[in-house]
């Protein structure tokens, strides 16, 4: 598949906004760079709906653009270059196969993004996976929504969740988690490609939600339900200026926020059910 570059030359916060208002356009991989970032649309993608979008955005934000077509058969090695490994202390790293081993940590996952899937950074995943070190999964049933490369469906099973659900709107990201947990050797996920409503669980003891603001508002009220009470709601992919309607509309849906942790410009909120 071809691939339209977008390059958007912007200071570092407002590359971080970027990321966040463009997450529900066509454009599904984002790398940073030192002049801004770098978003990436199938070719097949509407570029007039794209430039009608970025041109709303720069009234809003300083930033401008320019794009370039990237070939299908460039496109591995592409985010290949783009995948650095993710090291939270010696509690995680989540890397590919193609990096060396990483010593040091407890628990290593090696996780392989398909071209359909990826960010660039790191701040979001990073955030969830430290709390996952002190949230209760021994034993949990957990649903991860919006799963992407199943990373954190597989590290709650990896942390000893009884059972975990994965789903995602893209079927490539189905495909994928379903890819990872098998090199993972992890096999109490199950993967499916679909929404909130195709969610087959109940009563499930806490949901992973590494998203986006608008999608985490959109689904508050489907998420209190399935979540048991005393339950908990991790979230991520909130920018530190979202932090204050995030909150509210949680506490409004049912959710007491119990933690909260920043790195750059992103949030990460745990939140548990009354």
């Amino acid at each position: 598949m071809d691939y339209w570059k977008y390059i958007l030359f912007a200071n570092p916060e407002t590359a971080d906004i970027l990321v966040a208002y463009l997450a529900d356009t066509p454009f599904d991989t984002f790398e940073e760079t030192e002049e801004g970032v770098n978003a990436y649309a199938p070719a097949s993608a509407s570029e007039s709906d794209i430039h009608t979008h970025l041109t709303d955005l720069q009234q809003q934000f300083s930033f401008t653009w320019d794009k370039a077509l990237i070939p299908g058969q460039n496109w591995n090695e592409l985010w290949e270059s783009n995948f650095p490994p993710v090291v939270v202390g010696d509690f995680c790293a989540v890397r590919a196969d193609f990096h060396d081993p990483i010593a040091g940590v407890k628990y290593e996952l090696v996780i392989n993004p398909k071209m359909a899937f990826g960010t660039g950074h790191h701040e979001t995943t990073w955030q969830c996976i430290a709390a996952m070190e002190h949230l209760p999964l021994a034993g949990a049933k957990v649903l991860d929504y919006g799963c992407g490369t199943g990373v954190l469906a597989i590290l709650a099973s990896r942390l000893g969740a009884a059972d975990v659900e994965a789903i995602d709107i893209e079927d490539e990201s189905y495909r994928n988690t379903m890819e990872n947990c098998s090199v993972n050797g992890v096999s109490n996920v199950t993967a499916r490609c679909g929404t909130l409503p195709d969610v087959q669980g109940r009563n499930f003891d806490g949901i992973l939600a590494n998203i986006n603001r608008n999608v985490i508002l959109d689904s508050l009220p489907a998420l209190v339900s399935l979540v048991k009470s005393g339950g908990w709601l991790l979230v991520s992919g909130i920018l530190l200026q979202d932090e204050t309607v995030v909150s509210d509309a949680a506490a409004g849906a049912g959710f007491e926020k119990m933690k909260k942790t920043e790195k750059g410009n992103w949030l990460c909120i745990v939140f548990e059910r009354r």
